[in-house]
């Protein structure tokens, strides 16, 4: 099974939803998004360690890779292997000597981890062509990533509550994700997304 290189592109806070966060997956050399709900604690942990932050005392994430390093145990790859009922699943790939470990992970924990260790992260084609969000060519996804990852939106907020996508036709559905997405509101274009998923597979 084919996979692909991921690499996180930013953070999303939600403007309509409180508490929620997500990380957002891009496709290296590629147009795809994959964004993940994660908590509060796991997106302070990505974060810390994707701003180079020096927290006074460890994060539980520090503490495990701190351990990691101190046994001889390498984290060589983060792979998003599995996509079930919105769930995704991932695993450390590790190296100790010569031997290969797999660790099952939960996937906001592998990606701390993952820019901890500065290793790559992959997942395979059949799960990023059911989860991801294509990004609109004619945006710079450089300023809009950059807008994503300091919290800020662009453009009015969409009104209405991700109750009503089920009133919503499939054309208007598509039009809204666009918005959503355009605003950097990553938690709520995941149900949008999964809308739009479910009324194709009926």
């Amino acid at each position: 099974m084919k996979k692909i290189e991921l690499e996180i592109v930013a953070l999303s806070h939600s403007i309509t939803q409180t508490h929620s966060y997500a990380v957002v997956l891009g496709e290296v050399n590629g147009l795809r998004r994959l964004p993940i709900v994660i908590g509060g604690f796991e997106a302070q942990a990505i974060a810390v360690a994707l701003e180079r932050m020096q927290p006074s005392r460890p994060l539980t994430h520090d503490l495990f890779a701190n351990f990691m390093s101190t046994f001889g145990i390498d984290l060589t790859e983060v792979l998003i292997y599995k996509l079930e009922e919105g769930i995704f699943f991932a695993k450390l790939i590790c190296q100790n000597g010569s031997e290969t470990i797999e660790i099952d992970s939960r996937t906001s924990d592998a990606l701390a981890l993952a820019v901890r260790a500065s290793c790559r992260i992959y997942t395979y084609e059949n799960i990023l062509e059911a989860a991801g969000l294509y990004l609109d060519q004619t945006d710079d996804p450089s300023s809009s990533e950059t807008k994503a990852a300091a919290g800020t939106g662009t453009g009015s907020k969409v009104e209405g509550g991700d109750k009503d996508l089920k009133n919503m036709s499939l054309e208007d559905l598509n039009k809204l994700l666009q918005q959503v997405l355009d605003q950097e509101d990553y938690v709520r274009a995941i149900n949008i997304r999964d809308e739009i998923n479910a009324r194709k597979s009926k």
